[in-house]
């Protein structure tokens, strides 16, 4: 993995950790020589782990559309440096397909809506064939407990098959998350009912 798309909240979240999680996987991205990708904005978590990132010498994409430049300000980071590469797009649609395309996984950190919505999106992409990415929540404190089980509640109720559950990686700590996506083998598996009658 070359570079990794990180979805994080544009918020810090209560707990300190969160902020703490995020300020180590920004500089553990550049230790490991991995470009990181994320959002473009210098709030929250967001922010969190690209000034890390930077600060540590590490490389750093952002993708933003251009109606969300003044609220999530920006380019600007930490000591005043700039991200190595800001794209300004034209949609929250073209910003997560492009980030998408950049990166070779994608991890979630703690976050609200947009966090869930980009990474549902990123596995529904996978679950479809049109990527073979690793796809991990970094699950701090428990935090994405509730969702995972919602995932095993929709196999137990027939909408999601297991192997399609299995592409949702997740893990209590940074180094169980990369060593688990950069073991990933995604299996091919096709969603289609239609086939699955066929077996």
């Amino acid at each position: 993995m070359k570079r990794i798309c990180v979805f994080c909240g544009s918020n810090a979240g209560h707990d300190p950790r969160y902020r703490a999680a995020a300020e180590d996987l920004g500089r553990r991205l550049a230790a490991d020589g991995i470009e990181l990708v994320y959002g473009g904005g210098n709030v929250g978590l967001m922010g969190a782990v690209a000034d890390a990132c930077l600060a540590a010498g590490g490389t750093v994409t952002g993708v933003i559309p251009e109606a969300l430049m003044g609220k999530e300000v920006a380019g600007r980071h930490v000591d005043h440096r700039t991200l190595t590469r800001l794209e300004i797009v034209d949609s929250m649609h073209t910003r997560k397909a492009r980030m998408a395309e950049l990166a070779d996984g994608f991890i979630a950190l703690p976050g609200g809506f947009g966090t869930f919505e980009e990474f549902c999106e990123i596995l529904t992409w996978g679950q479809l064939g049109f990527h073979v990415k690793p796809m991990g929540l970094l699950n701090l404190n428990g935090f994405y407990d509730p969702l995972l089980a919602l995932f095993d509640r929709a196999v137990d109720e027939g909408f999601l098959r297991a192997p399609n559950r299995a592409m949702a990686l997740a893990a209590g700590s940074l180094d169980e998350l990369l060593a688990a996506m950069r073991a990933y083998r995604p299996e091919p598996v096709s969603k289609w009912l239609k086939e699955e009658r066929q077996l």
